[in-house]
C-alpha cells in the first residue's frame, strides 16, 4: 500500500499502525517519526514563519485569506511522480493544512493519466473523533487490527487519566497570545478529558479570537499556553512574555502544542495524561510541559 500523507497528523498515525514504510509522500511539516522528510518525498510546502512574531504570524494569515492566496502548495509533479494508493488529506482548517479541496483539484488532472489513488479527508472535530480517524486511517492502509489495537490502548489511557485528582479544576487553554485566542476543536476536550473544568473554551467549534479581559473575567486557576504550531521553547516564552497579561492569581503553564494538542493524533492522549499530572499537583513530563509561574 502505497500511502500519502498531506498531514503531520495522518503520518504520525500511519507510523503508530506499523506502516511508516508505506509511506511515499508527506509534508514539509512532518516530523513524526523523526526524520520522515529525509526518506520520504515532500509533496506539500508551506508558509515560513521563522523569526516572526506571534502578531506578524497572524497578520500574514489574515492577509493571505482575505487575498483568498494559498497557504499551502500541493506539489503535482512529486505527487503523480508517488503513484499512491491512498491519500490522507483534511477539509477542517485551511491555516493548519493543505485543504482537500485542493486535492480534489489535483486529482482531476491526475485521474487523466492514470492515478485512481483513494482520497480520504480527516476532518475531527471532538477528541473521541480523532481516535476514530485512527481507524478510518487504519481501514483504508490495511492496518485495521493495527488500529483496533491502537483506539483500545488510547480509550484505556484516556480512563486511566480521570482518576488522577484534577477534578474541579478550572483551566484556561490559550491557543494563541497576540492577540488572544480561546482554544476550540478538541483542545477543551483534553481539560475535560484530565476529570478538570475548560474555562472560555468551544469544544467542537473554531478557535477563537477573545480578549484579555474575557480571560481575567474568566477566572481560571489554571492557564495552559500552547501556540497552535509551536513546540515547549516557544510555548515557554510565549507564556513568559504573556505573564503580566494573565490572573496573576493563575498557575501557568506551557505545553508543546505542536506535538501534543493542536495535531489530531494519538498524542492528545498523552497530552491528557501530562495535563492531568499538572493540575493534580504531579510532575509532567518536563520535555512536554513546564510550569511557568
Amino acid at each position: 500500500m502505497r500511502i500519502a500523507s498531506l498531514l503531520p497528523s495522518a503520518t504520525e498515525i500511519v507510523a503508530a499502525l506499523g506502516r511508516a514504510d508505506g509511506l511515499v509522500g508527506v509534508t514539509f511539516e512532518c516530523d513524526t517519526p523523526a526524520g520522515i522528510t529525509e526518506h520520504c518525498p515532500v509533496i506539500v510546502h508551506g508558509l515560513t514563519t521563522t523569526d516572526k512574531t506571534a502578531a506578524e504570524i497572524d497578520t500574514m494569515v489574515r492577509e493571505l485569506a482575505a487575498s483568498g492566496a494559498p497557504m499551502y502548495h500541493l506539489d503535482e509533479r512529486a505527487l503523480t511522480q508517488a503513484a499512491p494508493d491512498v491519500i490522507l488529506t483534511q477539509d477542517l482548517c485551511r491555516v493548519c493544512a493543505l485543504p482537500a479541496g485542493d486535492v480534489d483539484a489535483a486529482m482531476t488532472h491526475l485521474n487523466q493519466i492514470g492515478c485512481n489513488a483513494q482520497v480520504i479527508s480527516l476532518d475531527p472535530h471532538r477528541l473521541g473523533e480523532v481516535i476514530d480517524t485512527i481507524t478510518t486511517v487504519g481501514e483504508a492502509i490495511g492496518a485495521s487490527d493495527e488500529a483496533r489495537a491502537l483506539t483500545t490502548e488510547l480509550f484505556a489511557q484516556l480512563r486511566a487519566a480521570q482518576t488522577n485528582g484534577a477534578a474541579g479544576r478550572r483551566a484556561f487553554i490559550l491557543e494563541w497570545p497576540d492577540p488572544p485566542f480561546l482554544a476550540g476543536h478538541w483542545v477543551p476536550d483534553l481539560i475535560t478529558a484530565a476529570g478538570a473544568d475548560a474555562v472560555l473554551a468551544a469544544p467542537g467549534e473554531r478557535s477563537v479570537e477573545t480578549t484579555w479581559d474575557a480571560i481575567s473575567a474568566a477566572d481560571p486557576e489554571v492557564v495552559i499556553v500552547a501556540p497552535c504550531g509551536f513546540g515547549l521553547n516557544d510555548a515557554v516564552s510565549m507564556a513568559t512574555d504573556a505573564l503580566p497579561l494573565l490572573p496573576s492569581s493563575a498557575e501557568v503553564w506551557a505545553i508543546d502544542a505542536n506535538g501534543y494538542t493542536v495535531r489530531p493524533g494519538p498524542r492528545l492522549v498523552d497530552a491528557v495524561t501530562q495535563i492531568g499530572r499538572a493540575l493534580s499537583g504531579a510532575d509532567p513530563d518536563p520535555e512536554i510541559m513546564v510550569r511557568i509561574r
